[in-house]
């Protein structure tokens, strides 16, 4: 059989932000007479395919399938840009640019059964990436391309009594900024470093994942799954708060466990419950000699459950909690970030004919708690100097969001 899916979109973005307050007009002025107030604006077109042929046959003698597919993707992006502005009227260009990023992934698959307990999973996938860039500053434009091959291994032993063991191996990547990767001058008036040579980053970023887990249905209407993994990567990305944007920074290896539980003690109520325990750290000599290991923000410890009731005829309704630990916002954890928990409610009612009406209560306790938290300097009008502090986006208070859906 085949897939296909071809797609296009238009764009655009205009997002003001003032993440520092006064603490970059106060260095280069003296008074904080228009704020650190920054725009982004963004206007692009998305073009993109994918396909991919699937079939049945034999390896080795063995039962087998096989995939072959492509993706492609190309954005045409008209204008990307970075200004200083007040009250959401620009005054100062820090870049503008235009970008046109194309790439081509091909891959391939083959599962085969080996034996009744045991199968294998090979993959291979080649992406190639081409960065074109033409910036408002000349020695920032240019055409860069990259090419990455990531192959992907899992070895699938079992059922013995509704339990299977399996072993997961493969490489992957993630892309940087385009315009990161001709950048060779700090264009940035707001830094020391303004028009100071920089560095271009590396256009596709190596990662590679490994993981064991056991996967299992021996209590009867339980579906359980553990999963012990890493991760390592070849350079993480970082947020910039004067900035609103990220940078990449040192290699690291993130570890952990994660626990997955889905129940249905009755045909009509679902149960579901999420553990997940990690560790994050930066690697290498590097890290150590910058003050610390841990990477900000990486989540430690998450929860997640739900219970969802469907009569199968009019009503359904549904309960979900998600719980956040506290996490480190610095490198030698001197500081972390509070736990956050949140309870959302639905309540649903079919109307007949594929409608359906629907009554959502999202932070049904209305609790005060952080969305996200940052760390960094900022200063306010009436602080005599720069202070650094928590920086944090509060979650949505309690409300109400009513919903319906028409079918034909």
């Amino acid at each position: 059989w085949t897939r296909l899916n071809a797609y296009a979109i238009d764009y655009s973005l205009d997002l003001w932000s003032d993440f520092s307050f006064c603490l970059n007009d106060m260095a280069l002025t003296g008074s904080c007479q228009r704020g650190d107030q920054f725009h982004q604006a963004d206007r692009r077109k998305v073009f993109g395919l994918d396909a991919a042929r699937s079939w049945f046959g034999t390896l080795g003698g063995r039962p087998a399938d096989f995939t072959l597919g492509a993706q492609s993707r190309h954005d045409r992006i008209d204008r990307v840009a970075l200004s200083l502005s007040s009250a959401r009227q620009d005054y100062l260009a820090i870049r503008s640019d235009e970008v046109v990023q194309s790439s081509v992934g091909v891959f391939g698959e083959v599962q085969v059964q080996w034996h009744d307990k045991f199968r294998s999973i090979l993959g291979l996938r080649s992406d190639h990436y081409h960065f074109d860039v033409r910036s408002s500053l000349a020695q920032n434009s240019g055409a860069v391309q990259d090419q990455i091959t990531s192959p992907k291994l899992a070895l699938v032993f079992g059922p013995w009594a509704k339990t299977e063991y399996y072993a997961n191996l493969g490489f992957g990547f993630h892309s940087n900024d385009a315009r990161g990767t001709t950048t060779r001058l700090n264009p940035d008036p707001r830094d020391p470093g303004y028009l100071s040579p920089v560095r271009p980053v590396t256009p596709l970023v190596r990662a590679r994942g490994y993981e064991l887990g056991v996967r299992s249905a021996i209590v009867p209407g339980l579906h359980s799954a553990l999963a012990l993994w890493r991760l390592d990567l070849g350079s993480e990305l970082v947020f910039v708060g004067d900035a609103g944007s990220t940078e990449p920074s040192f290699p690291s290896r993130r570890s952990g466990i994660e626990w997955a539980n889905y129940w249905t003690p009755t045909p009509a109520l679902i149960v579901d419950a999420d553990l997940a325990l990690s560790r994050a750290r930066y690697t290498g000599a590097a890290p150590a000699l910058a003050g610390g290991r841990h990477v900000p923000g990486a989540l430690e410890k998450s929860f997640s459950a739900g219970a969802t009731y469907d009569s199968h005829a009019r009503w359904t309704a549904g309960l979900r909690l998600r719980y956040f630990g506290p996490r480190a916002l610095v490198e030698d954890n001197t500081v972390r970030s509070r736990a956050s928990m949140l309870v959302n409610a639905r309540l649903g009612y079919r109307l007949g004919s594929g409608s359906s009406l629907s009554v959502e209560v999202l932070n049904l306790f209305d609790r005060r708690v952080s969305d996200i938290d940052y760390y960094y300097a900022s200063q306010l009008r009436g602080e005599a100097r720069p202070v650094e502090g928590i920086h944090t986006h509060p979650a949505e208070p309690r409300s109400l969001r009513v919903s319906l859906r028409v079918g034909y």
